[in-house]
């Protein structure tokens, strides 16, 4: 069994989160609070202590200089895989890794819900075996304190065409947890609360790298 361990929403405060031991480390976005260099720096050197054989990271909406400045962004990362739209392979699991979201705010990798939002989701692979996305589908841990349902309808098709057996993600911060629904378990790794309090737990899901099938460590 490989443990994957997964955080998201972090927002500069990765130094109070206890990180299970794991082999595979997983980011789902928003490591920074406005996007600053300093803060993509002081997340590196997080990465770099710790001891997980793999580490993969995504970008979120908070994760500004990604978007704006995406070379000059990924000199300051350097201990991990970043993936943009694009797949890496770790202990014979298949990662895909995505940070685009419906409209929110006037932040980064925003998209109109509809026909942009497709096409970036047509491009994941129908045998991704760990989908990371920084949005959630909607209707799986989406909800906010208000009670709306922020997730991705387009996503959600898309995952419930090709069924992986993992889809990790955050962004809404009142929906950390744990969801199996069919033959997928839904993670959303958010720590941060939505008063940005780093108080969520790490997320840890044990997987087999031959027949797929996941436990719910955490």
């Amino acid at each position: 069994m490989i443990r994957l361990v997964f955080l998201s929403d972090t927002h500069a405060l990765h130094g109070r989160v206890r990180v299970p031991e794991g082999d595979v480390l997983v980011h789902c976005g928003d490591f920074t609070r406005k996007g600053d260099f300093i803060d993509v720096i002081e997340f590196d050197r997080f990465l770099a202590a710790q001891p997980h054989a793999h580490k993969i990271v995504i970008a979120g909406n908070h994760d500004i200089c990604f978007e704006r400045f995406p070379t000059r962004a990924l000199e300051h990362l350097t201990h991990c895989t970043y993936l943009l739209d694009s797949s890496t392979t770790a202990m014979g699991l298949r990662f895909w890794g995505s940070p685009w979201q419906p409209w929110f705010y006037d932040w980064s990798f925003n998209l109109p819900r509809g026909e942009k939002l497709r096409e970036k989701w047509a491009l994941i692979p129908d045998d991704v075996d760990i989908l990371v996305t920084h949005g959630p589908p909607r209707g799986i841990l989406d909800v906010t304190d208000d009670g709306r349902t922020e997730g991705c309808d387009d996503l959600r098709a898309r995952v419930d065409e090709i069924a992986p057996p993992v889809h990790a993600f955050g962004h809404i911060h009142e929906g950390s947890g744990v969801k199996r629904e069919g033959k997928t378990t839904f993670v959303n790794a958010a720590i941060c609360t939505a008063g940005y309090a780093p108080t969520n737990p790490a997320r840890v899901l044990d997987v087999d790298p031959v027949t797929k099938k996941v436990k719910v460590v955490r």
